[in-house]
């Protein structure tokens, strides 16, 4: 075993680029899923708080045991701006690891968004803000910050490998997750794959309109 892999937080990675996530951040999840083979997406139990909720960047995985959020706080002292913590809660429901507080120091100090796959509270007003939250559920009941945990270590969350610095792009769909070593391939074949979509489908829609016109 490394010493890396020994400490729990790990301050030594590679970002995907600030460019990669603002072009891949112009794309909805649903398409770059599609373009990655369908792979590196969370399960449907993690949704956002509104809708009108997105966030792209590199991430930060933060493994918590459940009902303790002290390994959150650690990812939040050494997340940079634009980074986007992504928590396994083990989709444990039982106490929310996030609120209005935290969310607002993640905000204050530059994190693009939180996903996690556990509960949250103070969803009526989070879900009024902009800020993206991400999760699995809700719950009153507040957390403890007693059990270190992991930061920035491969982490197994709702369905999905994912490294540190590795892309995630959330929306109202979901969430998807794409190595960063793949990232650039991924974002060429988007590219590709919608000129493909677009001339099909004016290519139906012109093949429509042929035959309703009258013989």
């Amino acid at each position: 075993m490394s010493v890396t892999e020994k400490k729990p937080i790990n301050r030594q990675f590679d970002r995907v680029s600030a460019e990669d996530v603002r072009r891949a951040a112009e794309y909805q999840a649903a398409i770059l899923a599609d373009v990655a083979g369908r792979r590196g997406t969370l399960h449907g139990r993690i949704k956002p708080l509104a809708p009108h909720m997105s966030v792209a960047g590199p991430a930060i995985t933060v493994e918590v045991r459940p009902g303790d959020n002290l390994a959150i706080h650690a990812a939040m002292a050494v997340a940079q701006p634009g980074d986007v913590l992504i928590v396994d809660g083990k989709g444990d429901l039982s106490c929310a690891l996030l609120g209005e507080i935290m969310a607002t120091q993640a905000q204050a100090s530059g994190i693009a968004g939180i996903i996690i796959d556990g509960a949250v509270r103070d969803a009526d007003t989070l879900s009024k803000g902009h800020y993206p939250v991400f999760s699995a559920g809700l719950n009153p009941c507040g957390p403890t910050k007693l059990i270190s945990g992991r930061v920035n270590h491969p982490i197994s969350v709702a369905g999905a490998t994912v490294q540190a610095g590795d892309l995630v792009v959330a929306d109202i769909d979901g969430v998807v997750v794409i190595p960063r070593d793949e990232v650039q391939e991924v974002i060429a074949l988007v590219y590709t794959d919608i000129k493909v979509v677009s001339f099909n489908m004016k290519k139906t829609l012109k093949l429509s309109t042929s035959s309703d016109r009258p013989t």
